[in-house]
């Protein structure tokens, strides 16, 4: 077998792909790239979540049964793992955008990921022999190596995967232009498919047929994913990774804009350096007139002209690499705004699930399971998701005479909007059963309260249609607006804050404890719920999530686009 740097050598000569472009002459791009090519892409997307979430969504109930961990522990051991597979994305990304490139990166983590779920799908036939403590540590060594390999494996991919899909489009065809956003909501679409399978039929193998038949499924359906994906090695479009450490680009600038703080800007931006072509990005950055420190950097001194032959990338760095700065900068408003979210989106899987253990969980005789809820949110993804591709952006193309509808930006800003409409929706529900526990004089009992869990569905379902619009409108922002050298690194800076709004929930819920637990006081969230005022935990929610629209909307009518040439 060939290595993979001459396969995509060989590739690349085979479609006549310069240096410095995206895609390859006119011959090649009508035979690779565009749907063609995300086929196969957006099946290794659906695989690598249904093998994600085949663990993640019953992994506590393994811990517990199988391992006889707490409750606790097997919490914690859960969010720190998803945690790190979350921050393993920087990883990845970092790989992809200084050496490997996309394709190679998703090929060396697939296989990464490939060993951790054979090695989870064997720990399983391991004996659970708990007389034996060294047998049981044994055992859970083996698990935790497998879990950790799969976190360093999904993490590699996630960012990587969703790049090289976008990529596949032109982004100079009108056309293809238009398909890569419809591209993003098709990524979302098969991401809810993989994970209603995996709460559903895997969590039912798993629990009634075995956890080992349960998590060698995923396994065989990623490998699978990764022998289709190579198999589409001739098909898609690759780009010369010429780009080194976009981290060391970035402290150039830094380094060289404080070496002449004492310069002073000329008036004509046109006299800063700049090159006709730069290996390391893919298209030159036009300047723009904000955080001008930083354009210190592409002044050209006496002293540097003297060795205009050999520029010290330490001392002048090109209009291009400042503006890639500049474009981080201005992102890192956005990213907060990411991390305040994802506190609101821990709330499906937690307070929800606790909201409805103490309500009537039967119609009929039917009961319905409070975690089953979160499928009405993916369900109204799977519905959301074509109704906006085939019906919302056509109609607001003919107001907005936008290609894609309606900006990034503003897709979601109409998911925050959303979304604190779910946390008011929560709030709301959580009042009136408070009111009902307090009229049946069920305060001081931990049982269920005379209201039915269906009322719990508005605030799913508001969710889940927010998050159509604020999902895919991150993914379509941080790919659009990242340098072409670091798109996956900017993808993956959303998925790390993602995982510190989880961090963030933690501390937010440590706080509350704290300042709501004194003089004898329940708390708002105590073990009893109709003791406490969990109710006043989703107002405190629904405020935060206002003032994050606010801040949002703030920062999104000051963003200045980037515009490449």
């Amino acid at each position: 077998m060939e290595p993979l740097t001459e396969i995509e050598d060989r590739l690349l000569v085979e479609q006549d792909v310069e240096l410095n472009a995206n895609y390859g002459n006119s011959h090649s791009r009508h035979h690779t790239g565009a749907w063609r090519a995300c086929s196969l892409i957006l099946c290794m997307v659906f695989c690598e979540y249904l093998a994600y979430y085949g663990i993640n969504r019953n992994l506590v109930t393994y811990l517990t049964k199988e391992l006889h961990e707490t409750n606790l522990e097997a919490a914690k051991t859960v969010s720190l793992w998803t945690g790190t597979c979350l921050l393993t994305t920087l990883l990845g990304a970092f790989l992809s955008d200084s050496y490997w490139g996309n394709y190679r990166t998703i090929i060396i983590f697939g296989g990464i990921y490939l060993i951790g779920m054979v090695t989870l799908s064997l720990s399983t036939l391991m004996p659970n022999e708990y007389d034996s403590s060294e047998r049981s540590s044994t055992k859970s060594v083996v698990l935790f190596f497998a879990l950790y390999i799969i976190a360093l494996g999904s993490g590699g991919i996630k960012p990587c995967v969703s790049s090289f899909g976008a990529s596949q489009f032109d982004e100079t065809d009108p056309k293809e232009k238009v398909q890569k956003g419809s591209f993003f909501n098709w990524y979302l679409f098969l991401l809810k498919i993989s994970t209603i399978l995996s709460t559903t039929f895997l969590v039912w193998i798993q629990d009634n047929l075995g956890w080992g038949l349960g998590f060698s499924i995923p396994t065989i359906i990623l490998g699978f994913a990764i022998v289709s994906f190579v198999s589409g090695s001739r098909i898609y479009r690759f780009t010369r990774n010429n780009r080194g450490s976009p981290l060391k680009r970035v402290c150039q600038v830094i380094v060289a804009a404080i070496r002449k703080s004492n310069l002073n800007l000329p008036s004509d931006s046109s006299v800063l350096y700049e090159i006709a072509y730069d290996s390391s990005a893919s298209r030159k950055l036009q300047h723009s007139p904000d955080l001008r420190f930083l354009d210190k950097a592409a002044i050209v001194s006496s002293s540097d002209i003297s060795c205009v032959d050999k520029i010290n990338p330490w001392r002048v760095c090109t209009v291009t690499q400042v503006e890639e700065l500049k474009i981080l900068v201005r992102m890192i408003p956005i990213l907060v705004t990411v991390m305040i979210n994802s506190v609101v989106t821990v709330q499906i899987s937690t307070t929800f699930v606790e909201q409805g253990m103490v309500m009537k969980k039967s119609i009929g005789s039917f009961i319905i399971p409070p975690a089953s809820l979160s499928s009405f949110e993916v369900v109204t993804g799977l519905v959301g998701i074509p109704l906006y591709d085939f019906f919302l952006i056509p109609i607001a193309r003919r107001f907005t005479a936008n290609d894609r509808g309606i900006s990034p930006l503003q897709r979601i800003s109409i998911g925050l909007f959303l979304s604190t409409l779910s946390m008011v929706s929560a709030a709301m529900v959580e009042s009136k059963r408070l009111e009902i526990a307090k009229e049946y004089d069920l305060i001081h009992q931990n049982v269920e309260v005379p209201m039915s869990i269906v009322w719990l569905l508005p605030q799913y379902v508001l969710f889940g249609a927010g998050e159509v619009f604020w999902h895919v409108g991150y993914m379509e922002f941080f790919y659009d607006q990242a340098p072409d050298a670091m798109r996956n690194i900017c993808l993956s800076f959303w998925l790390a804050m993602v995982s510190l709004g989880n961090y963030l929930t933690s501390f937010l819920l440590t706080i509350i404890a704290l300042v709501t637990t004194t003089d004898g006081c329940p708390g708002w969230i105590p073990s009893n719920l109709n003791e406490g005022h969990l109710d006043r935990f989703f107002w405190l929610l629904a405020g935060l999530s206002l003032s994050n629209i606010m801040l949002f909307v703030c920062c999104a009518a000051r963003y200045k686009w980037k515009k490449a040439f």
